[in-house]
């Protein structure tokens, strides 16, 4: 097939073949592809071998372009998910990650915690878990108010250091 006969294919059936396609999509520049793609593969073909009839030809090409594009189009289809929707997911996941940190971290400071003597134990649980001040801590358990100083200084000191090494 010539270069002529083939321009004059083009403009006999191009917007034709068009409408038809955008009418099947609703997309016009897909339609337009698929145009363009009927008339390559016309071009390409007709340098081998003879077409007896080239607006059938491209009609027929361009319908099978059109079904190869929708059976991919459902392959790659995923549902649609807004932007915000995805965002709640990533903010779920990263407090879950946040939570299981926060466990293994608990986790981490109750072992600590367990390896010290009962009585700095003791101290630092009155101390920064039940919230009494050193004076309420020192009264109570009958000691100075520097014995609960360095009962707490010792357990905060063990304790970073055990929770350090946890996280290498």
């Amino acid at each position: 097939m010539s270069d002529m006969d083939l321009k004059g294919l083009f403009l006999k059936h191009a917007s034709t073949l068009r409408g038809y396609l955008a009418r099947k999509v609703r997309d016009p520049q897909l339609a337009a592809d698929l145009v363009q793609e009927s008339f390559l593969r016309l071009a390409e073909r007709g340098r081998k071998e003879q077409i007896d009839n080239s607006p059938g030809y491209l009609y027929r090409v361009a319908g099978n372009l059109l079904v190869d594009h929708i059976r991919q189009e459902t392959r790659r289809k995923t549902d649609s998910v807004t932007h915000e929707a995805l965002a709640d997911i990533e903010d779920e996941m990263a407090e879950l990650e946040a939570q299981a940190m926060a466990e293994q971290q608990r986790m981490a400071l109750k072992q600590a915690l367990s390896e010290l003597p009962e009585r700095t134990q003791e101290i630092f649980r009155l101390n920064r878990i039940e919230g009494m001040t050193h004076a309420e801590v020192a009264r109570q358990l009958d000691i100075s108010d520097s014995s609960v100083q360095k009962h707490l200084s010792k357990a905060l000191a063990y304790v970073m250091q055990r929770l350090q090494a946890a996280e290498k």
